[in-house]
């Protein structure tokens, strides 16, 4: 790994500025890809962009940034895009501080800013080297998220365009999906989730192997075929769906003979269940039967307490008796058949006893 220290003036930083929206932020005479498209957007608030002009206003400290030395010799900020569109927005004469804009100042003034030098790591090397590189640094303000440094190590083509469908407030992965996303867009979450759904947990394998295609249409297409496949088997949104593994279960039952209506149905009847504690679980539930995605709701230890001196502290099944820490509440009539977490379907049974009702 070739890290190089430099110290750029804010004069040098903001050559040839230039913020086109949502096709990406550019500087340093346009060598500094300063936001690429469609990623995360500028989120300072007044005073934070504030306190930035006044650090370098007073010549104090700014915290170090990192530029990540792309193939063609450019330059891609890694950390410190929030601090550099600062500065160059008050020097273009986007905001003011305190009622003067940058062209008010005194010449002498103007000169003290531009003068200012940034130190900026230049962080060049192996795409592994990189990755555990951005990981393992300090840095400063509001960290990267995971993904977030993916796209900075595998920068590309193939990034740019994925940002377009993933990344962007109002954008296609958002219109089409936003119901059952958690996350957020702006710092690669949607991104994140719609690769792990083709490709699982190997996030960084996915990338490297795709980084110099020309477009992220694949991953894009198979992202909407998870989410038309959703559609169609559960008809109805509901709150619940909100950040289900989609992928995991497309993968799965994509194939499956389903009857969209008789899942609505038992999906409703679900919802309405006090004993189901996790609604989000209804949904692997379903197309698995296991119980556990439910979280059934226990016993609670009164009803416990009061079942367990009716059974004289002995097991409803083998008769022992043992201290009240030693049993175990069970469903009389299990949940799956209908029996309810109430006090008239309460047994108290020993661990052993309750392990071997259990697995038949």
């Amino acid at each position: 790994m070739d890290i190089k220290q430099q110290n750029i003036s804010v004069a040098e930083l903001t050559e040839g500025y230039n913020d086109d929206g949502e096709g990406g932020v550019t500087g340093y005479s346009g060598k500094l890809d300063i936001r690429p498209p469609y990623q995360r957007e500028f989120v300072y608030k007044d005073k934070q962009r504030d306190a930035v002009i006044k650090t370098v206003t007073n010549k104090f400290p700014l915290n170090v940034m990192y530029w990540a030395v792309r193939d063609d010799g450019t330059y891609e900020i890694i950390d410190g895009q929030q601090r550099t569109i600062s500065i160059a927005q008050y020097v273009t004469g986007v905001f003011s501080i305190e009622d003067r804009y940058f062209h008010n100042l005194q010449d002498d003034e103007k000169r003290r800013i531009l003068d200012y030098e940034l130190t900026v790591y230049l962080c060049e090397g192996a795409d592994s080297e990189k990755l555990e590189w951005f990981k393992t640094i300090n840095i400063a303000g509001e960290k990267l998220t995971d993904q977030e440094l993916r796209n900075a190590v595998y920068a590309g083509r193939w990034v740019s365009d994925a940002k377009r469908y993933f990344s962007r407030q109002g954008g296609p992965a958002y219109q089409m999906a936003g119901y059952y996303l958690k996350g957020s867009l702006i710092r690669q979450e949607y991104l994140e989730t719609a690769i792990k759904w083709i490709n699982g947990s190997d996030i960084e394998g996915y990338m490297a192997e795709h980084q110099h295609d020309a477009s992220a249409v694949a991953l894009w297409n198979y992202f909407q075929s998870v989410i038309n496949w959703t559609q169609s088997t559960f008809k109805r949104k509901r709150k619940s769906m909100k950040g289900v593994d989609w992928g995991g279960l497309y993968a799965q039952y994509k194939d499956a003979d389903l009857d969209p209506d008789e899942i609505e149905k038992e999906t409703a009847k679900l919802i309405q269940d006090d004993d189901v504690q996790k609604k989000s679980g209804i949904y692997h539930y379903i197309l698995s039967g296991d119980t556990k995605y439910l979280n059934i709701r226990q016993f609670p230890d009164s009803i416990k307490q009061k079942v367990y001196e009716a059974q004289s502290r002995c097991c409803k099944r083998c008769g022992k008796e043992s201290d009240i820490k030693g049993m175990e509440a069970d469903h009389i009539t299990p949940w799956i058949e209908g029996g309810q977490t109430i006090e008239a379907n309460c047994q108290v049974l020993c661990r052993d006893c309750n392990r071997r009702k259990s697995a038949k």
